[in-house]
């Protein structure tokens, strides 16, 4: 699905960088596109191919007509200047396009802190775990990516056991090798407590001193460990949104645990039947809703939630941009759709341009005037268009 885009950013762009956690097939797409042009695939977690950059813009100029691959670049920032200098006198060689395809695990923010000396040579472009539009179009399906997660091998497991014991192995591997390399040293212990703690908190407002005090560190601390998480891409931090509507706003974020897969690895739940018993499960499905939602949003999307002091609430607001305008998305795990009084009254403080309640059904009607119900399938198609 990406790999259209991928070569067009490279017909456009010198280098364009492709972005998502790991695990999540980044360098199985590279590949494939790799094997349409001559290329050089360089894996810089491997000390032979680091040490073939020793000299790096001489080992780069010799292979300056070839796609160079660079995987897990975040091992290397400091190439991030050798490939302005590269780029700047292949376009005097009239070689503007094509040169390097970069992946990484970190977010497009943290990449970016490194590679702002490339700003106007090159193109990010997200890797998503499997979303709900790229599986079959069936219940079973659904329910084994919202059980399983999107990272494919997981999801893709012979089964339930397979893919569970395969999500406690990613899970320590962050902790243990992947996490260190971004940061002061964390100790793994104190970093998966907090993991845990907000798979049991998914979905609620954050509140940084009472998880510092379950762990014995300090507040501030605890900010700087989830904002990791975030960077890594594997807890989303959804701001609330702000306007001026004369409310009083709930001003603390809201934490998700992104990967539904990694959720529930993290809370022992290994199986469907677990999952439809825990107290998480409403949470999750949300969580699971809004991942999948925002994988096919619009580029440059902006998503909060909505919130205040006398109870009106909506789950996901998506400020989409020109004519679309804004969305207000109400999430419900079940097949009745109806929302609670809080939507109503978040609507007529938001006047969005659609509202809609995504819920576990498959048909589609209105609710009132302003409000439609919807399946998960059908909104995401809808946001996909």
């Amino acid at each position: 699905m990406l790999l259209p885009q991928l070569e067009s950013a490279l017909d456009r762009q010198a280098a364009v960088a492709l972005i998502g956690p790991r695990q999540v097939g980044k360098t199985t797409l590279a590949l494939a596109l790799a094997e349409k042009r001559p290329n050089l695939y360089l894996d810089l977690e491997s000390k032979e191919d680091r040490d073939k950059l020793n000299e790096p813009e001489l080992f780069l100029r010799l292979h300056e007509d070839k796609l160079i691959i660079l995987d897990e670049i975040h091992r290397t920032p400091e190439l991030f200047q050798t490939l302005r200098s590269v780029i700047d006198k292949g376009r005097r060689q009239n070689k503007r396009t094509g040169r390097f395809l970069i992946l990484g695990s970190a977010s497009l923010d943290m990449l970016k802190q490194s590679g702002e000396s490339l700003a106007g040579r090159i193109e990010y472009i997200d890797l998503n775990p499997l979303s709900i539009v790229e599986i079959e179009q069936n219940e079973s399906a659904m329910n084994r990516l919202w059980l399983r997660g999107g990272f494919p091998d997981s999801y893709l497991a012979h089964n339930d056991v397979d893919s569970f014991r395969l999500r406690r192995s990613f899970i320590r591997t962050y902790l243990e090798r992947d996490i260190p390399q971004f940061g002061p040293r964390i100790p793994a212990e104190i970093l998966e407590r907090l993991w845990i703690m907000l798979a049991h908190n998914q979905g609620t407002l954050l509140n940084s001193s009472r998880l510092a005090a379950g762990l014995s560190v300090s507040a501030p601390t605890v900010t700087t460990y989830i904002s990791l998480l975030v960077d890594l891409l594997l807890v989303r931090r959804l701001l609330p949104y702000h306007a001026n509507v004369g409310k009083r706003l709930v001003k603390s974020p809201k934490t998700y645990i992104r990967d539904s897969g990694f959720l529930h690895a993290l809370l022992g739940i290994k199986n469907m039947t677990e999952l439809l018993g825990h107290p998480v499960i409403g949470a999750s499905w949300e969580g699971f809703v809004m991942e999948n939602l925002l994988a096919v949003a619009p580029e440059h999307t902006r998503a909060s939630f909505y919130r205040t002091a006398a109870g009106a609430e909506v789950d996901l607001v998506l400020e989409l941009g020109g004519q679309r305008g804004i969305w207000a998305i109400e999430i419900k795990r079940g097949l009745t759709a109806k929302p609670e009084r809080g939507f109503y009254h978040a609507i007529e403080d938001l006047k969005p341009t659609k509202a809609f309640v995504v819920y576990s059904g498959n048909d589609r009607f209105p609710l009132s005037k302003e409000i439609e119900a919807i399946s998960l399938h059908a909104m995401a198609g809808q946001l996909a268009e």
